[in-house]
């Protein structure tokens, strides 16, 4: 009976080791940084966005009538271009710092959601401002691949346009992000933006830019 009793703590000690592991397992995998936003929910949907919302390919909008409209600034977003790259750079981990550097720089700036929006119409014609200064012309856009092409009148600045779980991530490289910053939002202050171009680079096949929701 000794031999039983003592069998029977051990089996109820381990799988409660192990119903304590998975359970920490989870809610790790629930505050998992996303694209812009830390998702705090213990949906496993939810935990599958983060995960796929750092790859550029992985959640697109698919048809240009999911990016009318207007669109203000939310959070700063990181993303790569392919799951390869993410893996890594060191995986969602990176992700958050990514942000988290951004947020900073971007406070620096003065990038907020009262001066930084993007407005998409129908016939391929935009308006937005960045850090409070307007501008316009037309976009191309690619639902097949999430690219997409703004031109102005002095400048064509490539980007990636991606679903997040808010709303829309509008991401750039480093270069395109510096000439949507200086060239276009006027930005002064250069050290917060070279910060954002050297963040962009530290990492192959990473993505930058603002998460904006309507």
């Amino acid at each position: 009976m000794r031999k039983l009793f003592i069998k029977t703590v051990w089996i109820m000690k381990k799988s409660f080791l192990t119903l304590f592991a998975a359970t920490a397992l989870l809610l790790s995998s629930c505050m998992t940084p996303g694209m812009g936003t830390t998702s705090t929910t213990n949906s496993s949907n939810d935990v599958l966005t983060n995960v796929l919302g750092a790859v550029l390919s992985n959640v697109l909008f698919g048809g240009q009538s999911g990016i009318l409209g207007s669109w203000y600034y939310n959070a700063p977003s990181t993303a790569f271009t392919t799951e390869n790259t993410l893996t890594k750079a060191g995986g969602n981990t990176t992700v958050a710092n990514m942000n988290s550097s951004l947020a900073s720089n971007y406070n620096n700036i003065g990038i907020n959601r009262s001066n930084t929006s993007f407005s998409f119409l129908a016939g391929n014609k935009f308006s937005a401002k960045v850090n409070g200064i307007p501008f316009s012309g037309t976009y191309v856009y690619n639902q097949q691949n999430g690219d997409i092409t703004l031109k102005t009148s002095t400048e064509t600045i490539k980007g990636n346009v991606i679903r997040t779980q808010r709303g829309m991530g509008l991401m750039f490289d480093s270069t395109q992000m510096v000439n949507l910053l200086q060239k276009e939002g006027k930005v002064s202050n250069t050290a917060a933006v070279q910060a954002v171009s050297k963040l962009a680079k530290s990492a192959n096949g990473a993505r930058v830019g603002f998460e904006l929701t309507k």
